[in-house]
């Protein structure tokens, strides 16, 4: 690896580390309710997706089953999610949101639109534009590295 990459990828990692810090994630609670960030992620994708079964979720969001099945119970006791019953599979316990549960989905779109906003109104419109498509262009890049490991391990297992 040469010097000038090494410089791209603690700048690429130090600005990371700045993102996770501004948007609040290092804080216990996230935008501004009581709950940690993989509930709040929970609720979004939820909320943007629809219902989902825990196993789903946990595959969704990168987490492990045990995890996301003690953070949906506080959930549902919390009264943000229910767990619905399919009729024709009495296994498949899909998760949604209650009616609390999309008052906070509007409050954390409210809340994260507004930090957003807030952000871009100090960039140019081509400034803002290359932020939309770094972010994005980096993220499916992370995706994809991610899935290429997952692959390559299971590749070494069999």
């Amino acid at each position: 690896m040469n010097p000038l990459d090494l410089i791209l990828i603690d700048d690429i990692r130090a600005a990371s580390r700045q993102m996770v810090r501004e948007l609040g994630f290092m804080d216990t609670t996230v935008a501004a309710t009581d709950h940690p960030p993989s509930a709040v992620h929970t609720i979004l994708e939820i909320g943007i997706r629809g219902p989902m079964t825990a196993g789903q979720l946990a595959d969704f969001l990168h987490l492990e089953k045990s995890s996301v099945s003690r953070m949906v119970r506080k959930l549902i006791v919390s009264g943000e999610l229910k767990q619905m019953n399919d009729p024709d599979d009495a296994r498949f316990k899909p998760l949604a949101l209650t009616a609390k549960g999309r008052r906070t989905l509007a409050a954390l779109h409210a809340f994260g639109r507004r930090q957003v906003s807030g952000a871009l109104a100090r960039l140019s419109e081509a400034e803002q534009r290359t932020v939309r498509e770094g972010l994005m262009l980096y993220a499916r890049a992370l995706e994809a590295d991610r899935a290429a490991n997952a692959a390559a391990a299971l590749q070494s297992v069999g």
